[in-house]
């Protein structure tokens, strides 16, 4: 049973980091469109560890489950038309884009069962379909960086706390899962415009891009 899964869930992935890079096109950045990755097509967003070593790990130790993850979407929030919101809805939009999906393989299951009145072998994969987006959906949704939960909260956060959060994310989390980052002083300043004007931003601890594996060395333009 495992091995009809396996579609489901790299299609699952795929559309999770589709719409992340649709998202920040609609906000004003086109990183993902020109790095090829506004694509359904897997092979531009598999990940070596968490598209083929994970699964086919849990294929052999004969895991009554299946997880894993697409290589991140490139984003930078530096071309956002507002960068703290649209940050915040290309976050959202990958849990959302997998909520989306465990809804089409709930109504998927509903049409079966009514169509055969059995549950049959392919009610159960639309089942498995409905319970691997919806891991998906929450685990990424967990507020720790550099999972999309991390950045909503950031931005829900209130300005006294702002600055603990990114000391937090760079020095206990940031550093632990990708090493030393940082961050344009512009976006910084368009975020906190009270603190640029008085020349204070300067001392706060870098703030986190949309993700920092989803953030390119680079600008495309």
């Amino acid at each position: 049973m495992i091995y009809y899964l396996i579609p489901i869930l790299f299609f699952s992935i795929v559309i999770h980091e589709f719409f992340h890079g649709y998202v920040a096109l609609k906000a004003g950045d086109p990183t993902a469109k020109y790095a090829g990755r506004l694509t359904l097509n897997p092979i531009p967003h598999i990940d070596p560890i968490g598209t083929i070593f994970l699964p086919l790990l849990l294929i052999i130790s004969k895991s009554s489950f299946l997880f894993g993850w697409a290589k991140p979407v490139p984003v930078n929030p530096m071309n956002f038309r507002d960068p703290g919101k649209d940050n915040v809805k290309v976050a959202a939009a990958g849990p959302l884009s997998n909520f989306g999906l465990a809804l089409v393989f709930s109504i998927l299951c509903i049409i079966v069962e009514n169509l055969f009145s059995i549950r049959n072998v392919i009610f159960t994969i639309f089942l498995y379909g409905i319970k691997i987006n919806l891991v998906l959906a929450f685990f990424n949704l967990i507020p720790v960086p550099p999972l999309d939960g991390s950045h909503i909260l950031e931005y829900f956060l209130p300005l006294h706390l702002k600055e603990s959060y990114y000391h937090f994310m760079e020095y206990k989390i940031k550093r632990i899962w990708w090493g030393r980052w940082d961050l344009n002083p512009r976006l910084l300043g368009e975020l906190f415009p009270h603190q640029r004007s008085e020349g204070r931003w300067g001392y706060l601890p870098r703030l986190a891009s949309y993700q920092a594996r989803r953030r390119p060395r680079y600008r495309y333009n």
